[in-house]
């Protein structure tokens, strides 16, 4: 009854109240964000102030984001690297998957200024999902016009930060969303920069189309040789060693590559027992279309089962029809147009980015 009396005093219809209410929770949410950023960077800058000269000598690493900067670690083949201690993928801003927000600053910025001040984010708790970037703008007259990865020597006019909208794990999340745009908002700040920041909504709804689109994608084809005896290990790797495969560092599975890079893959065997079925796999989105893989995937296949005394066979077993495969062709066609339509074509840096 009290609310209605406030709904009625104010002349709020139930829409409009119900937007009111929402956004004062987004700005409480922000506001809180802001007050644990502004609490985490004191005491990391309070720690530092204590820190040896050594810890003053690393620089972040900003490969894969903010979250994941530290200290590089050396890869070994025993146990699987953790994101923390492997050495960190380097990705480029791309508007067309990322939020990018933009600080503009008054007078060129060393970059050593803003990696300190960046720094302390490392410092916060829970680290979020999706990948974070940074660019600068290089300020220096000899410098080309060009976004650049931060270098503690040179100065920057404009910084760009940016966080993936959405990958394979879904949309980014509101609360996710809200405390990168608090991070940003709270540097610019503390730099003294103008910001260039899209609403939250706006973001979020373009997220959501992202997701959808990548959801729609996000194909795997499949070509499967089931064998009518089994073959022993030994003669199944000269063939597939024969057929120009290279087998994975786990020793279980096998790539064909093309131009250097893995095209297609077979599912995982055991090399300890005959082999009975093959499975050829082909994520779609991650290999260009000029590359034809599908076509040479299914070749492959045609040619295993014809040495090996097997044949093709769908996820039900069924024999593969010729109807099966006109039908695979055309929907990769669509497929193919769809990603380019996007500005997100099948192979390229960006496609990998949201695919993985």
């Amino acid at each position: 009854m009290y609310v209605e009396q406030i709904m009625t005093m104010l002349g709020l219809s139930d829409l409009q109240f119900a937007l009111a209410a929402i956004g004062l929770l987004i700005l409480i949410v922000v506001a809180i964000l802001n007050f644990k950023y502004s609490r985490a960077r004191r005491k990391a800058k309070e720690q530092n102030q204590y820190a040896t000269d050594e810890r003053f000598a690393r620089e972040p690493s900003f490969g894969q984001g903010f979250a994941d900067a530290g200290e590089r670690a050396e890869p070994s083949f025993g146990e699987p690297l953790s994101s923390a201690t492997s050495t960190p993928e380097k990705f480029v801003i791309d508007p067309r998957i990322d939020c990018v927000i933009t600080l503009r600053f008054d007078e060129s910025i060393s970059g050593a200024e803003i990696l300190a001040e960046i720094s302390a984010w490392n410092d916060l708790h829970g680290k979020p999902s999706a990948r974070w970037i940074c660019e600068g703008l290089n300020a220096d007259q000899d410098a080309a016009e060009d976004w650049e990865e931060l270098k503690p020597e040179s100065t920057y006019s404009e910084l760009q930060l940016a966080i993936q909208l959405a990958g394979r794990r879904g949309a980014i999340g509101v609360l996710e969303l809200s405390d990168f745009c608090s991070r940003a908002q709270a540097l610019a700040d503390t730099l003294g920069s103008q910001i260039d920041m899209p609403s939250v909504n706006t973001m979020l709804e373009s997220a959501k189309e992202l997701d959808v689109m990548a959801a729609d994608s996000d194909i795997q084809l499949s070509i499967n040789v089931l064998f009518d005896e089994s073959c022993p290990w030994g003669n199944f790797d000269a063939l597939m060693r024969q057929r120009g495969f290279k087998l994975a560092r786990n020793g279980r599975h096998y790539e064909f590559h093309s131009n250097g890079k893995p095209i297609f893959n077979s599912s995982d065997l055991d090399p300890n027992k005959p082999v009975t079925q093959l499975s050829l796999l082909l994520e779609v989105p991650l290999v260009p279309q000029d590359d034809r893989a599908f076509e040479r995937m299914l070749g492959e296949g045609v040619e295993i089962a014809q040495v090996a005394n097997g044949r093709l066979v769908d996820d039900n077993g069924i024999n593969l029809s010729e109807a099966a495969v006109i039908s695979i062709r055309q929907h990769l066609d669509v497929l193919y147009a769809n990603l380019e339509r996007y500005g997100i074509p099948a192979g390229s840096s960006t496609a990998s980015r949201l695919f993985s």
